[in-house]
């Protein structure tokens, strides 16, 4: 997995390309989002476009990492989501708890 660090103001939008899957890529999300939390970084805007599928492991450490940055006064939005990627999160209901929008000019201005 390779993650691509973008800056806005107080946003800060990760390009992720890859799997979030166990053992492909769950580690170094989580890890990602850990040091954007430590730097005080608590908007954030996943990019998803590149990520074929995620996994349960994968929606676990998103929800929480939802939950770590929204505890602190953060929040955490998806944009750009594989057909894949949108099902699986449909399946889990997960996707009435995140904000997902279609392009990140939408997910930015929410911000």
């Amino acid at each position: 997995m390779q993650i691509a660090e973008r800056t806005i103001g107080d946003l800060t939008i990760l390009d992720v390309k890859g799997p979030i899957a166990e053992g492909d890529g769950d580690d170094e999300f989580r890890d990602a989002v850990n040091r954007l939390v430590e730097r005080g970084r608590l908007l954030v805007l996943l990019n998803l476009a590149e990520v074929p599928h995620i996994d349960s492991t994968g929606l676990g450490v998103l929800a929480s990492k939802y939950v770590t940055l929204r505890r602190r006064g953060g929040q955490l939005k998806l944009c750009i989501l594989r057909q894949r990627t949108r099902r699986v999160l449909e399946t889990t209901k997960l996707i009435k708890i995140f904000e997902v929008f279609d392009t990140e000019a939408e997910a930015v201005r929410s911000f």
